[in-house]
């Protein structure tokens, strides 16, 4: 989320470039973390439940080829967005017991993979709800209150990043998969259900201090490869994104920004900074045209068959790809440290701002690749403002494959809305 080096492309994510710059005059103190396996660096190594991945093949491309608990074989998006703020290398998972007073203060992640905005979701895999991340942030800021001082605890939440990404899993592993939601809800009134818990939360982070906040929205949903093979018609032959699960989540994400920039505009007075980051953009693009980054593979994982296998059904005994960085998923569920890197670089616009206190709160990152460097901070901020209402067209996705760098093209593509 923040200044951007030069791109070799007019992508800038042409082969598996893991580069990622530095942001500039960020005045960050810590990256705090919550939600699901999107985001959980191995939380989930510390509870009782089978929804693990601290075994290879998981971290087959991390440091020291260490399987640390993160859902891909290497780093996750927070973890390239906290190395790019100058913060540290890594966000760390805040159950584990090793971490020193200095790897807490900086930021942690209080994620747990299979978990959801839902309350019945975490409790379908038994791993910690949202609203226990709470608690645990709750306990956090106790822990490092006496290495900050008691006047300084505020200042160093009012400082730190918080960012929230959840919500796959209330649809694929619980609504779609158990019928107990579906005898109460429709789609509809179940979006709005979750949209409830995700406006609590963020009031609950609000009450411990939290002023800058960077809410994830859903991928496309229908393109996960388990998806795909739980709902094709023919798993073998015919796969490819299922409309079905992706429209429901761009109809998610349309409501979810309207929600938060109804909060926004209600405690802006207040120095609120609430961000909608999207993420459907550069999935989706990165499934649609994988020659643009050097991807071969996009509808199946990497370990295993592709169809399946997450957790402990990708294992030491599973046959795995050569090379991660040809393919958009590392297992049937989750991205590739590739992917997740293509999916950081999309999203620096957007840490920009946070770090440069940036006048948009509510971005989708659709119509703001960076394709310039010469851009200025002013001009990405109007493209980043004006985004957001490009999600009903699909204007914002032919600026990005066109190439055309959008401070020179927005305005005459914002007339064919």
């Amino acid at each position: 989320m923040w200044k951007t080096s030069q791109l070799s492309s007019p992508t800038g994510y042409i082969g598996h470039d893991n580069s990622i710059g530095q942001a500039l005059n960020s005045n960050v103190t810590a990256l705090l973390v919550f939600g699901d396996s999107t985001v959980d660096p191995g939380n989930n190594n510390n509870i009782s439940t089978i929804f693990k991945a601290n075994f290879l093949p998981y971290g087959r491309d991390f440091a020291n080829q260490t399987p640390t608990g993160r859902f891909s074989d290497g780093q996750l998006t927070t973890d390239f967005v906290v190395s790019y703020l100058g913060v540290k290398k890594y966000v760390p998972p805040y159950l584990d017991p090793t971490l020193s007073i200095q790897e807490l203060v900086t930021g942690v992640s209080f994620a747990s993979g299979a978990s959801g905005y839902d309350p019945l979701t975490p409790r379908l895999s038994n791993v910690i709800p949202i609203s226990k991340q709470l608690d645990n942030f709750r306990e956090y800021k106790k822990k490092i209150e006496p290495a900050i001082g008691n006047q300084g605890i505020e200042n160093h939440i009012n400082k730190a990043v918080f960012v929230i990404s959840a919500g796959t899993n209330d649809f694929v592993v619980n609504y779609y998969t158990v019928p107990i939601r579906r005898r109460s809800y429709n789609v509809s009134s179940y979006q709005q259900f979750l949209l409830q818990q995700v406006k609590e939360f963020i009031q609950g982070l609000w009450d411990e201090g939290a002023r800058k906040i960077a809410v994830v929205g859903l991928p496309p949903m229908g393109c996960l490869p388990i998806v795909d093979t739980f709902s094709s018609n023919n798993t073998f032959t015919q796969r490819g994104c299922i409309e079905q699960y992706s429209s429901v989540a761009r109809d998610y994400n349309q409501m979810l920004q309207t929600e938060l920039n109804d909060m926004q505009q209600s405690s802006e007075n207040q120095g609120a900074k609430i961000y909608y980051v999207d993420i459907y953009g550069p999935m989706f693009d990165m499934i649609q045209y994988p020659e643009k980054y050097g991807l071969e593979e996009v509808n199946v994982g990497c370990c295993g068959t592709g169809y399946v296998e997450t957790s402990i059904l990708c294992n030491r005994a599973s046959i795995v790809c050569t090379d991660a960085s040809k393919y958009v998923f590392w297992d049937a569920i989750h991205p590739t440290e590739m992917a997740y890197n293509v999916i950081f670089k999309d999203i620096r616009s957007t840490i920009d701002l946070i770090t440069s206190g940036g006048g948009s709160r509510i971005v989708s990152q659709e119509s703001t690749t960076e394709t310039s460097t010469d851009m200025s901070i002013l001009e990405k901020r109007f493209i980043s403002v004006r985004s957001w209402s490009c999600l009903d067209s699909d204007i914002c996705l032919r600026l990005r494959r066109s190439g055309t760098p959008p401070s020179l093209s927005f305005e005459r593509k914002s007339e064919e809305l």
